[in-house]
């Protein structure tokens, strides 16, 4: 009671038995854990042994692929995605609008798997989850035991890893490319052998294949080496000349690409550079609260974790080891480069783009700790972090798809798939030949080309996507196909303006329709312009007429 009093009549001093109490009980946990807690405890001790973080990682894969099938179950894959695999169809060693490497993931992924929503939602799961073995190849640098699955659940709150990564497109796939990069530099660092000079060549080579965007990372590795103590030893052996060299030569294909096709995709990213000074500090402050507000939860966690302890924080920091603080080097770049760059030259800053060094900063904070941290928290956030995604399975995702089903997408994926149908069905009747090749929307076109059972190629090169170029008069005569949405003003007027170069066409409406689990869904106009193959009988263009699943008419 007297103890009690004093707290309520000092209410700064509140806190601190409260937390003493906490951690006293957290240590009796550990000691004595409750039967419930122990399974958690005994997969803790395997941690070392080489088990425990891969089957944490298969778990956070499995159950997050579970979600994106349930919750987008009537709704298709992202547009990105299809953009993707449409790309990764033919091998370049570049690409219009970003370097090749998501492309080439996705070829990859689909020569072995099939093209199915699954497939390719497995796809970006698993892209997270190397992204989560190559954090713990660098927290295993710093930490041993559940400290190294703390680091993993804690960015596992954060909205990078599920639904960051579901949307697979230049930005996710460098998820697993920067932590590997980061990797071998801390190693080539360290060792300053030529084993690990080679691998952060290639590395780094790979992320700059992924979005130019990498170049931050690239420059703070540079940056972080000149801030070490540890310079010296680092620039007067080959280590950092040996990985200049591998990582130019990497990138010479597709240097050689730029230089041969007129460094389309540079145009591309310089597109972003069109602000002021005024815009520019607006980007930089949106760039910075979305990253805090993406760590938030972690953020709560970790504060929760530590108690006062937190106080320790910069004598943490000033016993920080060689190898982490060469990784703060990285990080602080990682974040000051980007928001220079906007300062300088104007250019957009969206957070999406940075939220792949998250990790550095997870790793930072609990490898940082000279504390110990009990194992009772690691259990109690396991715990939390498995709670949600079952919640996020069995409860949120049934309702995102229900509501989807009615409410629909503003790119409209709830309809790709049944378009895609309507429209292979309908080439077939009128040519009786399998359909080539498909323009119009990219969206639809890419959704198209990947749900119909021909897999039409997708017909507009990419240097013309946004500029609505007319197919020439060769693609037309070979047949070609091209689908928009009945409310996409520009995309119907180049579909007339195709028409009228066309010697024969057939245009139609049909009324896609999506559905759920066999419950329909909401309905979309989609036009579809059809013109068959040179020798393939065609009636002129009528009035437009209803394609729908209820009405069907053929010429």
């Amino acid at each position: 009671m007297c103890r009690l009093r004093a707290s309520l009549s000092f209410p700064h001093l509140l806190p601190v038995p409260l937390d003493f109490a906490f951690q006293a009980m957290a240590a009796r946990s550990d000691r004595t854990p409750a039967r419930w807690r122990r399974p958690f405890l005994r997969w803790l001790d395997g941690v070392e042994a080489g088990w425990a973080v891969p089957l944490l990682i298969a778990c956070f894969v499995a159950v997050w692929t579970v979600y994106l099938a349930v919750a987008y179950a009537g709704g298709g894959l992202h547009p990105d995605t299809l953009e993707a695999w449409t790309l990764g169809r033919n091998f370049a060693f570049g690409y219009h609008k970003h370097p090749p490497l998501m492309g080439w993931v996705a070829a990859a992924w689909t020569s072995v798997f099939p093209l199915s929503d699954w497939s390719l939602q497995l796809m970006a799961m698993a892209n997270a989850g190397l992204a989560l073995f190559f954090v713990d190849l660098i927290s295993r640098q710093f930490v041993t035991g559940h400290k190294r699955v703390l680091v993993l659940l804690l960015l596992m709150l954060t909205p990078a890893y599920q639904f960051h990564a579901q949307r697979f497109n230049a930005n996710a796939v460098l998820l697993a490319a920067w932590p590997l990069a980061t990797w071998c530099f801390l190693r080539a660092f360290e060792t300053r052998t030529v084993v690990w000079a080679v691998a952060v060549g290639f590395t780094t080579a790979l992320a700059m294949v992924g979005k130019y965007y990498s170049i931050f990372l690239v420059a703070s590795f540079a940056f972080a080496a000149l801030a070490h103590p540890g310079r010296r030893a680092y620039f007067f052996s080959a280590s950092p000349w040996i990985s200049v060299v591998v990582g130019l030569a990497a990138l010479s294909p597709h240097v050689w690409w730029l230089v041969t096709t007129g460094a389309s995709t540079f145009t591309y990213a310089l597109a972003h550079a069109h602000g002021n000074i005024v815009s520019s500090l607006g980007e930089v402050r949106n760039f910075l609260l979305g990253l805090a507000a993406a760590m938030s939860v972690s953020a709560v966690f970790w504060a929760l974790i530590s108690g006062t302890r937190l106080k320790q924080f910069p004598a943490d920091f000033a016993a920080m080891s060689p190898g982490l603080r060469l990784l703060f080097y990285v990080a602080i770049g990682t974040i000051a480069l980007p928001v220079l760059t906007s300062l300088a030259m104007g250019t957009d800053l969206p957070s999406l783009w940075a939220l792949q060094g998250l990790f550095l900063f997870a790793v930072l904070v609990v490898c940082g700790t000279r504390y110990p941290i009990e194992r009772f928290y690691t259990v109690n956030v396991t715990v939390i972090a498995a709670g949600i995604a079952l919640a996020a399975v069995l409860v949120a995702a049934p309702i995102h798809a229900v509501y989807r089903n009615d409410h629909g997408y503003e790119e409209g994926r709830n309809v790709y798939a049944p378009a895609a149908n309507e429209l292979t069905r309908a080439w077939r009747e009128l040519t009786g030949t399998p359909l080539s090749a498909v323009s119009g929307d990219d969206a639809l076109a890419f959704a198209t080309a990947f749900y119909s059972p021909d897999h039409p190629r997708y017909a507009r090169p990419f240097a013309y996507q946004y500029n609505w170029g007319l197919p020439r008069r060769t693609t037309l005569s070979r047949g070609w196909a091209a689908l928009c949405f009945r409310d996409q003003d520009d995309c119907i007027s180049w579909m007339e303006s195709v028409s009228s170069r066309a010697d024969h066409f057939v245009k139609r409406e049909l009324t896609a329709q999506a559905t759920l689990w066999g419950k329909p869904g909401l309905t979309r106009e989609v036009v579809v312009l059809m013109v068959p193959p040179q020798g393939k009988s065609a009636a002129p263009e009528s009035a437009a007429e209803d394609f729908s699943a209820s009405k069907r008419t053929t010429e």
